[in-house]
């Protein structure tokens, strides 16, 4: 069983998203999968909230100064608009720190009209721009109150990984966490679907202080988790403090949602050939299949629950279809 996003051209299926996805209750037991649950992959940017988390509780957070808008740019995958920009430059400033200290490379912004406007205005792109500059900063915050200096933080032997890989193994319980290299250069774990589902159940359980700053940041500034017209944004928004979700690379996905009896449960979704394109359809298939959102919700969130294949002409030609085998 999987979620099977069907791509068609016309009367034909011309391609197949195969998508698994693990949810956890309080228990930390499985009440619903698709797939195999014990499915390795990498958690790329999905990790974000927790790496934050690890920076809250080591006091670099409060040290630096750093507010609850900052704070959610850590969590971000941000769009490299203005606000995103602008944020990360307020937060190295109050570390004392500038755009040689960033390991995360340079990027332009994602954002089209952010990007033709730097363009216009002949501006080169630096590490503000690149998507993951809030979580550097929050790593470089956390290099200066562990150890000062911060040259090499990006790698896994440094104090900035090693604190953010022990804070995990207490959140996971797993004694080996293995690890590859991220776009921006900082490790980046593979986790089972259920250990990733685990992690964000803890997200919204009340079980740890620094989780719980990190949830109210995201839910208090959706914006910069991604920005203008993307889900993760749009998502959190919808949802009006009941849940957050946070997508990564390759088509990784993890969701923290609140219950109405006050419990909460975790979400992970991979698209095994990771293909973004089919994860909004399939978590939005996934979430209404489980009845997991208020009619509210689903209609706030209605343009993701249908994908329409449109050529360079507008014309319509095929559409995007996922659905739950049983």
């Amino acid at each position: 069983m999987a979620i099977l996003c069907k791509v068609s051209r016309g009367d034909f299926t011309e391609s197949i998203h195969v998508v698994f996805a693990v949810v956890v209750d309080g228990s930390e037991s499985i009440v619903y999968s698709t797939g195999d649950p014990h499915y390795l992959t990498c958690v790329r940017s999905s990790l974000k909230p927790f790496q934050a988390a690890a920076a809250i509780r080591e006091g670099s957070v409060d040290t630096a100064g750093f507010t609850d808008d900052e704070i959610a740019l850590m969590c971000a995958s941000h769009m490299g608009e203005d606000i995103h920009v602008q944020t990360a430059k307020r937060m190295i400033d109050k570390i004392g720190f500038d755009l040689n200290n960033y390991e995360c490379g340079v990027h332009p912004s994602a954002d089209r009209i952010s990007r033709y406007q730097q363009i216009k205005n002949g501006s080169e792109p630096n590490a503000l721009n690149n998507n993951c500059s809030g979580k550097h900063a929050g790593m470089l915050a956390l290099a200066k109150h562990l150890v000062g200096d911060p040259v090499g933080y990006t790698n896994l032997e440094h104090p900035v990984q090693q604190t953010i890989i022990r804070v995990l193994k207490e959140y996971t319980g797993l004694n080996d966490i293995q690890t590859g290299i991220d776009g921006c250069s900082a490790p980046t774990p593979f986790l089972t679907l259920e250990v990733i589902a685990r992690l964000f159940q803890l997200l919204s359980s009340g079980k740890f202080p620094e989780l719980d700053r990190v949830f109210d940041a995201m839910v208090a500034h959706p914006y910069n988790i991604s920005g203008k017209d993307q889900f993760d944004t749009l998502f959190i928004e919808a949802l009006q403090g009941r849940g957050i979700t946070k997508g990564g690379g390759e088509a990784v996905r993890g969701i923290s949602l609140k219950k109405k009896n006050g419990n909460s449960i975790g979400i992970a979704l991979k698209v095994l050939d990771g293909h973004h394109r089919a994860m909004p359809l399939a978590t939005m298939t996934l979430l209404k299949h489980l009845d997991l959102l208020s009619d509210k919700e689903l209609t706030s969130l209605s343009r993701f629950q249908r994908k329409i294949l449109r050529n360079h002409r507008n014309i319509e030609i095929g559409n995007i279809e996922a659905i739950v085998e049983m």
